[in-house]
């Protein structure tokens, strides 16, 4: 009994984790979406490929059926998400920080999402961090792509770094056997505060030059 009911409290966090981050990730698409003046239905492109874009790349990698395609509920908080943004649209012009916020939020617990359904697949830890990079920057990529804008990994801004970072704390707190509902919050936290102390103080990576600017 023990032992379903951990099984059992372990799935329902990683699918709260899940639900929330679907919705903190298609509301960040939205918001860029209405700012570039999309209709709703463009804006709900926008926001669904930026909160199932990463899983996506993830599970069809890993050679596993498509998360979404079997559960209507992310397509479904991607809809909530559009009717929060389009009620609340007012409020969200003098929320210059919202956008940061929520795909701050969305980048980190995707990131949890991603690793730990790549150690469920049975891959190694390295893996289990890149796919939960991948699973946490791509819907981003997807996003700023449709949008027509520059991706935010590629700029100097340490984006995907964080999720790099995440994913270094969650090996070492897995492998020093720490129970997983720790492991899960550290991995996360650490995701969400190097983003966000990165755009506060300004950190950011070394910009590759070109061999010219040296003369």
């Amino acid at each position: 009994m023990d032992t379903f009911l951990d099984i059992f409290n372990s799935i329902t966090l990683l699918k709260i984790i899940d639900f929330i981050g679907t919705f903190a990730f298609a509301i960040s698409g939205i918001r860029l979406a209405s700012a570039k003046q999309f209709d709703w239905f463009g804006a709900y492109v926008v926001g669904a490929a930026t909160a199932i874009g990463g899983g996506t790349l993830r599970d069809v990698m890993l050679d596993v059926p498509v998360f979404w395609m079997h559960d209507g509920i992310y397509l479904f908080c991607t809809g909530l998400a559009l009717v929060w943004v389009i009620i609340f649209r007012r409020h969200l012009v003098h929320m210059h920080n919202t956008f940061f916020i929520f795909d701050a939020i969305g980048l980190a617990l995707f990131t949890i999402v991603g690793i730990q359904k790549t150690l469920d697949c049975g891959m190694s830890i390295w893996v289990a961090i890149v796919m939960g990079t991948m699973t946490g920057a791509a819907g981003g990529v997807i996003r700023d792509v449709l949008i027509n804008e520059e991706p935010l990994i590629f700029r100097k801004e340490i984006y995907a770094m964080a999720c790099v970072l995440g994913g270094v704390v969650f090996a070492i707190c897995d492998l020093s056997g720490m129970p997983a509902g720790v492991t899960l919050t550290l991995c996360g936290t650490t995701v969400f505060l190097t983003r966000l102390f990165a755009v506060k103080y300004k950190i950011c990576l070394p910009t590759l030059k070109p061999e010219d600017d040296k003369k």
